[in-house]
């Protein structure tokens, strides 16, 4: 019985408040067993269960080895996994073993893509980026939307230094449910694109700019301060982080 059921039971009246107790905790101590100890990690199988998308692995600052280690145990279980700001090495190390892992460069993601059902019917994420240098963090939210199972939109180098090239595609931007924005620089793209459409629009603040731009800091206040409704912001570069709120909120509209 999953929670969604004991809880129905219990409002019912078909199952007691002791009983729906025992059984939640029983319900938690399953997802707490689901958990691999491999000594410098403690990863996490029952995620999917839970959040609707298995454990991504953050690779930058874990050795090859721990990384392959860690998504081995992953890509074994479940069919669709992601490792993020991964080096061509690990790539290398799993291929043999993995014949359907795939690495992309400009993202720095390597993943395996068995399940390509989109699960969102017709609905489509758009990213939208201000300039070419800010592509590799695009293309990490794209990629992680599209292994969850979303369509996904490009949208590339239309940046308010020319605005009249982001006007050109705002029809096909309006079509989208839900809208991501990445831009470094100064980050006004994301308020332009917020005065444009109906659906959220999630802001990307990337590192890229001159000095003052503060590795991505000067985008990123002007993005939280953005005067336009409906704008939320992840951090700095961190496309898998709005390709995966992306993704959650093309489920639920």
């Amino acid at each position: 019985m999953d929670i969604t059921s004991i809880l129905e039971e219990y409002k019912k009246g078909t199952l007691s408040l002791e009983a729906a107790q025992a059984a939640l905790a029983e319900k938690d101590s399953s997802h707490t067993a689901q958990t691999a100890d491999l000594g410098f990690a403690h990863i996490d199988l029952a995620r999917q269960e839970r959040c609707g998308f298995p454990e991504v692995v953050y690779c930058a600052g874990k050795t090859v080895e721990q990384s392959v280690t860690i998504l081995t145990l992953l890509m074994k279980k479940y069919d669709n996994i992601i490792g993020t700001r991964a080096s061509k090495e690990v790539y290398e190390r799993l291929l043999p073993d993995f014949p359907d892992v795939q690495y992309d460069d400009l993202a720095r993601m390597v993943y395996q893509r068995k399940d390509t059902t989109i699960v969102n019917g017709d609905r489509t994420i758009a990213v939208v980026t201000a300039g070419t240098s800010d592509i590799p963090v695009s293309e990490e939210a794209a990629l992680t939307a599209e292994i969850m199972g979303n369509k996904v939109m490009r949208i590339y180098d239309v940046g308010v230094a020319g605005i009249h090239r982001l006007l050109s595609r705002a029809d096909d931007i309006r079509k989208a449910n839900v809208v991501i924005v990445v831009a470094g620089m100064e980050g006004a793209l994301a308020s332009v694109v917020g005065g444009l459409v109906s659906q959220p629009v999630i802001a990307v603040p990337t590192s890229i700019g001159y000095g003052a731009n503060f590795h991505g800091l000067s985008a990123l206040l002007a993005m939280l301060n953005s005067c336009a409704a409906g704008v939320s912001v992840v951090n700095i570069d961190n496309g898998f982080g709005a390709g995966r709120l992306a993704d959650i909120l093309n489920r639920m509209r």
